[in-house]
C-alpha cells in the first residue's frame, strides 16, 4: 500500500471513528457502567493515537493519548465517568477533528496550541473527575456537517457496520455476525477484554464515489435509451423483436433498481449524530433533555441525506430552545424535571417521514396571531381568517419569530423559513401539529430519490411536461357539455364540484403565459394534483402517458422559475420540463391562506336540504347501452391495448399487476344470465372486440378481497353524486334497478352478482 493510500485510509477511518466516539460518549454519560462501550472507545482512541504516531502527527498524538491516559484511570475503576469528563472528552473529539481538517488541506495539524486541552485533562486525572473545566466551545457542529474527505480521496465503505458516516453506504456484504467500526469483529478474551479480529477483507469493498455517480447517471441514459426502443416497438408486430424488447426492458429495470439501492444510505448516519448535538444544546440552553430515536435503519438517497442534514439539525435545536422548557418550569406544571425529545424515521407512501417530537410547551396559537400582527408580515384580515393549521404555519415566514430576544441560536427569524425552503428544494414537504401544553410534532416528507422518478406526462401548448406522479391523486375527463356545466366560477376561481368537493382548477396555458390549442368546445382533461396535501385541478390540453423519466438540473437561466424542478429528455429525443407542484399551487396562491378561505367559502351560505347520496360511475357498454355502478365498487380504471389480451381457456384475461386479470365483457354476461334463467343454453364467453373494431379496451377493476376482475366496457362516460329518485323494477338478471340519468335510461350493475355468475360458470365449463 503507497503513502497516499495509507494517508486516505487514516483520514477516512479516523473520521468514521470521531463521528461514533460522540454518541459513544453520550452514552456512556448516560450509562457510566457500560463497560464494553467504555473499553471500545479506549481502543478507538489507542489506533488512533497509534496511526497518528506512524504518520508523524505529533499533536494529534499527544492529544489522543492523555485521553487515552484518563481513559485507562476509567476502565480500571479508579475514577467515575461524570458529566466532567464527558465534556473535556468530547472536546478531545472536537480539537482531533479540527486537526484532521487542517490535515486534510494542507497536510498538517495546523496553528492550534492543544496544551491548555491536554492539561484539563490531566486535571481530571488527578482530581478523580471532580476539577471542573472550561465552558463549552460553541460546538461547531451544530451548523455544520462533520468534514467530508474530499473527492479524491472521499469514498463509499460496503460494510456491514449499523452504524457509518454521512458519506458512507452501508450495505450487508453477508449474513455473518455484525461487524465493528472498520469492518472488524468484537471477541472476547478471557480476562473479559475485547479483541478485534480483521475481517474488512471478506465484507468490504471501496468505490469511489465520483465512480458511483457516473455509473447512475449512465443507468439513466440507459434508462431513457430503453424508453425510446420501448415506444419504437409500439408500431412492430415482429414476435422474436417484442421478446427481445421484454427482456432488456427487464434487464434494465433490474440494473437501475440495483444501482439505485447503491445510493441507499441508512438516515441513521445523520441521526447518530443528534445525541452529541442535543446533549451539548442542553447544556446551553441550561435545560435536561433525554434523546430517544427509532428509524436509524430507514435508507434514503445519498444526495438527499446530505440535503436534510442541516434542516434536521435546526429543527432539534429550534424544539430545544424554543420547545422544551427549562427544568423549574416543567415541575410547576406537573411534568418530569427531563424533557424527552423523539426522532421517528420510517417509510410511508413512498416517501421517508422523519418526525420530530417534543413533550414540551407546545405553540401558543394566541401569541402566533399577536406576533404576525406586530410584524405586519401579513394583513390583519388575513390573519383574522387563519385556520389553526394555517396560524402554526406562520413559523416559516421568512423574519417570523416568537422569541423575546436574540440569542446565539434563536430570535432573528432565519430559522424556519430556510428549512423549509431547503427541504421543499428537494421535493419534500414539512407539516407541524403542536398541542398547547403537551407537545409538538414536525414532520418532514422527503422523496426516497430524485435520480430517476415515474412521471405523468401531458401535453399544453404544443409541448408536453411531466407531472411527478408522487403528486398525483387521480385524472378526471369532462366531455363538452359536462365541462360547461360543472366548471364554474366563484369568487373569481375556476372551480369543480369533484365528488361533493369543490376542486379550485388552474389552467396550465394560463400559468405558463403560452398559447393554448383548447376551444370551448373540447374536452376538459384535468389532473388532480395534491400541494401541501391541498389538492387542486390542473387543466391541460391532453394526457400522454406515464414514463419512467430521468430528472437533470436546470441551467442557471431558467432555474429560478418557481414552477419549473428540472428536465428530462423523454423516448421520443424531446426535452421535457418537470413542472414544480408545490411552485404552481403557490404562484397561483392555491394554499395560500386567503385563497384558501375564499375557496373554502364557496359553498351557499343557505345549503339546500341535501339527501346523503353515493357517487356512481356512468359507463357505456359494449352494446351502446348506458349503465351505471356503485364508485365504492371501482378499484382502477384502466386501459389495454388490444394485443395485451390473451386466452386462458375459454376466458379472456390480461397481466395486470404482477398477476393475471380475468376480463368480463357486462353486456354479453349479462346477456348470459338472462338466457340461463329462460332456461336457453348459453353462448360460449365473448372475446375482445376485433383489433379493426379497437385497439385498446376499457376496464373498470372491481376487487372483493382477494378476488379481483375486469369489466369491459365500451367507455366511461362521468361520476356522478346525484340522488336517484324515479326507478324501475329491473328486466333482467344481474341488474338491480334501472333509471333516468342525465336524460338517459341507465342500468344500475349487480356487480358482485355478475362477477360471481361470471368467474363460476367458467370453472363449470373448464371442468
Amino acid at each position: 500500500m503507497s503513502n497516499n493510500e495509507i494517508f486516505s485510509e487514516f483520514l477516512q477511518e479516523t473520521h468514521e471513528n470521531l463521528a461514533l466516539l460522540d454518541s459513544d460518549l453520550i452514552l456512556l454519560e448516560t450509562n457510566p457502567g457500560e463497560k464494553s462501550t467504555l473499553a471500545q472507545v479506549f481502543r478507538t482512541l489507542h489506533s488512533i493515537k497509534g496511526t497518528a504516531g506512524f504518520l508523524g502527527f505529533v499533536k494529534l498524538q499527544d492529544v489522543a493519548h492523555s485521553a487515552e491516559s484518563l481513559l485507562s484511570r476509567l476502565r480500571s475503576g479508579e475514577m467515575q465517568f461524570k458529566e466532567t469528563v464527558a465534556t473535556v472528552l468530547l472536546q478531545v473529539v472536537d480539537a482531533i477533528r479540527e486537526m484532521l481538517v487542517s490535515i486534510e488541506s494542507t497536510g498538517k495539524e495546523g496553528p492550534a496550541d492543544y496544551t491548555g486541552l491536554i492539561a484539563r485533562v490531566d486535571s481530571l486525572k488527578m482530581t478523580g473527575g471532580a476539577a471542573a473545566p472550561s465552558a463549552p466551545s460553541p460546538a461547531p457542529v451544530f451548523n455544520s456537517p462533520a468534514p467530508v474527505i474530499n473527492s479524491a480521496i472521499s469514498v463509499l465503505q460496503f460494510a456491514s457496520s449499523p452504524q457509518a458516516p454521512s458519506d458512507t453506504l452501508v450495505m450487508p456484504a453477508n449474513d455473518e455476525p455484525s461487524t465493528s467500526r472498520s469492518g472488524t469483529s468484537d471477541m472476547a478474551t478471557g480476562d473479559g477484554s475485547e479483541v478485534r479480529t480483521s475481517s474488512a477483507a471478506d465484507s468490504n469493498i471501496r468505490v469511489d464515489v465520483g465512480l458511483l455517480d457516473k455509473l447512475m447517471n449512465l443507468v439513466g441514459e440507459l434508462v431513457l435509451s430503453r424508453n425510446q426502443i420501448l415506444q419504437y416497438s409500439d408500431s412492430h408486430e415482429d414476435n422474436g423483436f417484442l421478446a427481445a424488447v421484454q427482456r432488456l426492458d427487464l434487464l434494465i429495470s433490474e440494473l437501475q433498481a440495483a444501482v439505485m439501492k447503491t445510493r441507499m444510505q441508512p438516515i441513521g448516519s445523520v441521526l447518530n449524530r443528534f445525541p452529541r448535538i442535543v446533549r451539548d444544546q442542553a447544556l446551553v440552553c441550561g435545560k435536561k433533555v433525554r434523546l430517544e430515536i427509532s428509524g436509524q435503519e430507514t435508507e434514503l438517497d445519498r444526495t438527499l441525506i446530505e440535503a436534510i442534514r442541516d434542516p434536521l439539525v435546526h429543527m432539534v435545536r429550534n424544539a430545544i430552545d424554543h420547545g422544551i422548557e427549562a427544568p423549574a418550569v416543567r415541575l410547576s406544571r406537573g411534568k418530569q424535571e427531563e424533557g424527552r425529545l423523539r426522532i421517528d424515521a420510517f417509510h410511508e407512501g413512498g416517501k421517508v417521514i422523519v418526525e420530530i417530537t417534543d413533550d414540551g410547551g407546545g405553540i401558543d396559537i394566541a401569541r402566533l396571531r399577536e406576533k404576525a400582527l406586530q410584524s405586519e408580515l401579513l394583513a390583519p384580515d388575513v390573519i383574522a381568517k387563519m385556520t389553526h393549521t394555517e396560524l402554526l404555519r406562520l413559523i416559516f415566514l421568512p423574519g417570523f419569530s416568537t422569541a423575546d430576544r436574540v440569542t446565539q441560536t434563536s430570535g432573528r427569524g432565519v430559522g424556519m423559513d430556510v428549512v423549509l425552503t431547503n427541504i421543499e428544494r428537494i421535493g419534500g414537504t414539512v407539516d407541524i401539529e403542536s398541542t398547547p401544553g403537551k407537545e409538538t410534532t414536525i414532520r418532514t416528507k422527503i422523496p426516497l430519490t430524485l435520480a430517476i422518478i415515474p412521471a405523468l406526462i401531458v401535453s399544453c401548448g404544443g409541448e408536453q411536461y411531466a407531472v411527478p406522479q408522487v403528486s398525483l391523486l387521480e385524472l378526471v375527463r369532462l366531455e363538452p357539455d359536462q365541462a360547461k356545466r360543472g366548471v364554474e366560477r366563484m369568487h373569481g376561481v375556476p372551480v369543480y364540484r369533484l365528488r361533493d368537493a369543490m376542486l379550485p382548477l388552474l389552467f396550465l396555458d394560463e400559468q405558463l403565459e403560452i398559447e393554448s390549442d383548447r376551444s370551448p368546445d373540447d374536452e376538459v382533461n384535468i389532473v388532480v394534483l395534491q400541494a401541501d396535501d391541498r389538492p387542486f385541478g390542473l387543466v391541460v390540453d391532453s394526457i400522454r402517458d406515464t414514463e419512467e423519466i430521468v430528472v437533470k438540473p436546470l441551467q442557471k437561466q431558467i432555474k429560478g422559475i418557481p414552477v419549473f424542478a428540472g428536465a428530462a429528455i423523454m423516448g421520443d429525443g424531446r426535452i421535457s420540463l418537470v413542472l414544480d407542484v408545490l411552485g404552481l399551487a403557490r404562484r397561483a396562491n392555491v394554499i395560500s391562506g386567503a385563497k384558501n378561505h375564499a375557496i373554502s367559502d364557496l359553498a351557499p351560505s343557505e345549503k339546500e336540504e341535501e339527501v346523503e347520496t353515493e357517487p356512481v360511475l356512468l359507463f357505456a357498454s359494449c352494446a351502446g347501452g348506458q349503465m351505471a355502478i356503485p364508485l365504492s365498487l371501482v378499484s382502477r380504471l384502466e386501459e389495454f391495448p388490444r394485443g395485451t389480451v390473451e386466452s386462458l381457456g375459454s376466458r379472456q384475461v390480461v397481466q395486470y399487476c404482477g398477476g393475471i386479470l380475468p376480463l368480463i365483457d357486462v353486456s354479453h354476461e349479462l346477456e348470459q344470465l338472462r338466457l340461463r334463467g329462460s332456461g336457453v343454453p348459453a353462448a360460449s364467453v365473448a372475446s375482445v372486440p376485433a383489433r379493426d373494431e379497437v385497439e385498446s379496451i376499457t376496464v373498470i377493476v372491481y376487487t372483493a378481497g382477494d378476488q379481483q376482475a375486469g369489466l369491459m366496457v365500451g367507455n366511461v362516460l362521468d361520476i356522478i353524486h346525484e340522488h336517484i329518485v324515479a326507478r324501475s323494477r329491473a328486466n333482467r338478471p344481474g341488474v338491480l334497478f334501472t333509471a333516468v340519468v342525465q336524460e338517459r335510461v341507465t342500468e344500475f350493475v349487480d356487480v358482485p352478482l355478475l362477477v360471481r355468475e361470471s368467474l363460476f360458470d367458467v370453472i363449470q365449463s373448464t371442468t
